[in-house]
C-alpha cells in the first residue's frame, strides 16, 4: 500500500525552518573550526587575548576557550551588559554619553578597557544590537547593527557590521563571532608579516 504525505497548514514553514536550522549547523561547525584555529594560533605565537562583550554576551571568549590550551592565551573576559558596567569597567562615561553605547567610539573604549584590565596583548570589544530593540538605549538601537573593535600593541581599530534578521539568538552571535575572526586572523597575519620585514 503506498504511503500519502499530506502536508497540513504550517509544514512548509516548518520545514523550511529546519532547512535554516540545517544550514546554520554547518556554519556554527565551520566558526567552532574557525575559533580551534585561531586558539591555536595564538598559543603558538605567545599572544594573549581578552574579550569585552555586551551583543554577543561572552560568545567570543567562550568559542576561544572551547580548544584545549586555551588557559595560556586567556586570563579574563568581561560581559558587560549595562552602560553601568561597561563604565565600571573602564569605558568613560563621556563617550557613552557623547557617542551612545551603539558605537564604533564605545566599541574602540570597551577592546582598549579589557585589554589593559587584563594586560592583554590583544583587546575586543563588542557591542551592538541583536534580536529586539534595546529598552534603555531606545534612540541609538538599531536592529541588526554591530559594533566592534580589535585593540593590539599597534593600535585599535574599529569596524560596523549589519546581521541580516536570524532566526536564533545564537546565529546572531555566529555571525558576529564569524565577523571578528576574520579581522583578528588578518590582523595577526599583518603583524607577521611586519616583524619578518
Amino acid at each position: 500500500m503506498a504511503a500519502h504525505f499530506l502536508y497540513g497548514e504550517g509544514s512548509l514553514e516548518r520545514m523550511e525552518t529546519m532547512k535554516i536550522m540545517m544550514d546554520f549547523k554547518h556554519f556554527e561547525d565551520k566558526v567552532r573550526e574557525d575559533y580551534a584555529n585561531l586558539t591555536r594560533t595564538l598559543i603558538q605565537r605567545n599572544k594573549t587575548i581578552t574579550t569585552m562583550e555586551s551583543a554577543t554576551g561572552g560568545q567570543i571568549a567562550s568559542l576561544i576557550t572551547d580548544t584545549e590550551g586555551a588557559s595560556q592565551i586567556i586570563k579574563g573576559a568581561m560581559v558587560t551588559y549595562s552602560n553601568e558596567a561597561k563604565i565600571k569597567m573602564g569605558v568613560p562615561k563621556e563617550v557613552i554619553e557623547k557617542y551612545s553605547v551603539y558605537s564604533k567610539e564605545t566599541a574602540e573604549e570597551m577592546a582598549l578597557s579589557c585589554k589593559r584590565f587584563y594586560q592583554a596583548d590583544i583587546g575586543v570589544g563588542v557591542t551592538g544590537t541583536m534580536g529586539n530593540i534595546d529598552l534603555e538605549n531606545r534612540e541609538d538601537s538599531e536592529l541588526g547593527k554591530v559594533y566592534f573593535a580589535i585593540a593590539t600593541e599597534r593600535g585599535v581599530k574599529s569596524f560596523e557590521i549589519e546581521i541580516k534578521p536570524q532566526p536564533s539568538r545564537l546565529s546572531y552571535k555566529m555571525m558576529v563571532a564569524e565577523n571578528i575572526y576574520i579581522h583578528l586572523i588578518q590582523i595577526l597575519t599583518d603583524e607577521r608579516e611586519c616583524s619578518i620585514l
